[in-house]
Order: C-alpha cells, then structure tokens, then sequence
C-alpha cells in the first residue's frame, strides 16, 4: 500500500521530540552561511549565486540521468542575472528552460504556486515536447493511457518497480489540494499554530513527487519546489548551497528513503530526518563555492592593474572554476577560438607575469597551470 492509498492521506505526521535537534543544528548553519554572504559585496554574493545556482542545475538533472553542458549553464544563469563575464556561449532551449524554472521558483519565492506556473515550469523543461526519444504530454497532466505511472529503477532487465503514483483520474484533485496547503500562510496550518519553514520544505518535495502529476520532470520540479519553500523561509532571492547536488552526492539513499517513504504510513519522521542531514551536509559543502567566489575576488583585485585581454581573462575563469583536464595550446585555441600561436603568445604572456605555470614534460606534452600561491 502506498501512502496516497491511506485513508488518513495526505495528514503527515512526524515526532517534533526527534527532529528538534537536527531541526536546530540546520537552521544554526543557515544563520551562519547567511550572516556570512551579507559580508560580502553585491557582485561577490552574485558570483557566489551563480556558482551555486550553476551546480544546482546541472546536479537535479544528473540526478535523472541528464547531462547538461556546465558553460551553457553558467552562461544562461549569468545573462539572466546582468553579469559582465568573459566568454559567455549560446545555450540551448532545454538549458535555458532548466534555469528559467529555477530562476523563478527562487526570485519569485514570494508568489503563490498555481497550476499555470507548474504547467510553465513543465514547458520550459520539455521544449521540443519530448524527453530523449519519447513525445510527452507538456504542459498537460498525465493521462495513463499507457498503463500507471511507474518509477522503475535498476539496470537493463533487472528492473523493478520503485513507485506506482496514484491514478490519472485523481491528479487534479491532489495537486490543487497541495497547492492549497503549499500557499497556506504558515499561521494558519493545522499541524501547528505555526509549521516550521524548513520542516515544510521537505513536506513539499515528498508530497508533490508522491503526487507524480506529469509524463516527466516531477523529481526536478518537486527540487525546484523545496528551493522555493526554503528561499521563503530564508526570505532572500538567492541560493548559497544546492540541496540537489547534495542528493545527487546521496543518490542511492534517496530513492532508498523515497522508496520506503512511499510505501509506508503517514509518519514521515524518518523522511524529515534524513532531509535534514542532506540539508546540513549541503550548506557545509557550500564553503567549496564559497573559497572559490573568494580565490577568483582575490585574483581579480590583485592584478586589477594588469592588461589582461579577454581570451586570458576567459581562460583564466575557467581555470578557477576547476578546469577539467589539462590545460596546452590546442586546448587554449579550441576554447579561445583562436589560432594555437595566438594561444601560445597568450600562454607565454600570463607566465612572463606569473600568473600560469609550466609543468613538468615538454614538447607537444606541455601543459599549463594557474599559480595558485597568488
């Protein structure tokens, strides 16, 4: 039986006693990450938003199985939010709908969630009307008119049936009923005189993936969701740590909490417990953004006097967000759109200042490095 089939759905219930002090150890990060952003100057706390909201993308759609390009993103996400950054590339219609969605779930936390805006987030996510090779129904609730939608998890023939969701025929009548409870002022839940944002957070995201209203993309709206509630509890317009490259970090545990969430009653303590963890290991993680919002500040105020053209400047970033692989001359005309003795002069020019590296080996094996004791 799934927990939607109880007659008791959707009344959740959870021990406060057990969740009082992960509750608290998380809302003390928060308050920490939070008085530390507002030390930082408006362009730095954007840096960091764009870092942040950059891994946050990418990881939700890792998390079902979808690789978007990292320079897409961070090039939409930047446009969208007036930042001046060398190199910025075209993206695609799939990423610039992935960062609209998010974009509005987080800079628009304050307004209510309606059926429209769902039925827009679900449009940005599928343009082409399709996931891979199969047409879905955009902007439309599914219809099951290919049997019941199953989440079906495991290798190539050894699948199994993680969760069934509840008939078509019921999803309209479930998503207005969350929406309702979603938009309710917080004074007037009956659960408590006042539920506790954060708690509520993770209410939301099991609530709407259980719920499982559309052909594909529920895991990624019901994320995009959770930010919301918690940009509202937070009460700013952006996000310094990302809960979905946290779960993505523990994929195995949350289809496995998911799962047994699911099938079980309408305690949903050990849920909240388990999202809270995610929730702490998250903002910790964010100190990793926030050392290299830090380190590129830091960069670009020291050699602030220093002619850099904008190739090296491209390249440069590139090397501060964590360059994959290693960096030679074909690479740098490849990236720079550049000839290789174009990339050489700007190679050996950034070295002449101290800024890159050579390391060991020569020839055609020559690579570069950022001096990183800047």
């Amino acid at each position: 039986m799934y927990i939607y089939q109880r007659t008791s759905w959707p009344t959740f219930i959870w021990d406060d006693k057990k969740l009082l002090v992960p509750l608290s150890g998380v809302r003390n990060l928060q308050g920490k990450l939070l008085g530390k952003m507002e030390t930082l100057g408006f362009s730095l706390k954007n840096e960091a938003f764009l870092e942040t909201l950059t891994v946050d993308v990418v990881k939700s759609n890792e998390i079902e199985g979808e690789n978007l390009d990292v320079d897409q993103v961070r090039s939409s996400i930047a446009r969208r939010l007036g930042m001046d950054i060398p190199g910025l590339i075209p993206a695609s219609k799939n990423v610039e709908g992935v960062v609209g969605m998010m974009l509005d779930a987080i800079q628009k936390y304050y307004q209510d969630l309606t059926t429209n805006r769902l039925f827009g987030w679900h449009s940005a996510l599928f343009p082409t009307g399709r996931s891979g090779m199969r047409k879905i129904r955009v902007a439309k609730w599914r219809d099951d008119a290919e049997g019941p939608m199953q989440v079906v998890l495991g290798p190539m023939g050894m699948e199994r049936v993680h969760f069934e969701a509840p008939p078509a025929k019921l999803i309209e009548f479930e998503v207005n009923r969350f929406l309702v409870w979603f938009n309710m002022d917080a004074k007037n839940s009956k659960k408590h005189e006042i539920m506790e944002p954060v708690i509520k957070s993770g209410l939301a995201h099991l609530w709407f993936v259980t719920i499982h209203p559309f052909d594909d993309g529920n895991g990624r709206i019901a994320r995009a969701i959770a930010d919301m509630q918690l940009s509202k509890a937070e009460r700013i317009h952006q996000r310094f740590y990302s809960m979905s490259a946290q779960i993505e970090r523990q994929k195995s545990e949350y289809y496995d909490i998911l799962e047994q969430s699911q099938k079980g009653l309408l305690d949903v303590t050990e849920w909240l417990e388990w999202y809270l963890a995610c929730m702490s290991n998250a903002i910790e993680s964010s100190e990793e953004i926030l050392s290299k919002v830090l380190l590129k500040a830091k960069f670009w105020k020291d050699y602030a006097s220093t002619i850099i053209n904008k190739r090296q400047q491209m390249m440069i970033n590139k090397l501060l967000d964590n360059f994959f692989g290693k960096l030679n001359t074909s690479k740098w005309a490849k990236i720079a759109k550049c000839s290789q003795d174009t990339a050489l002069r700007d190679i050996q020019d950034l070295m002449s200042k101290g800024i890159l590296l050579k390391e060991a080996g020569g020839g055609r094996s020559t690579s570069y490095i950022l001096n990183i004791n800047l």
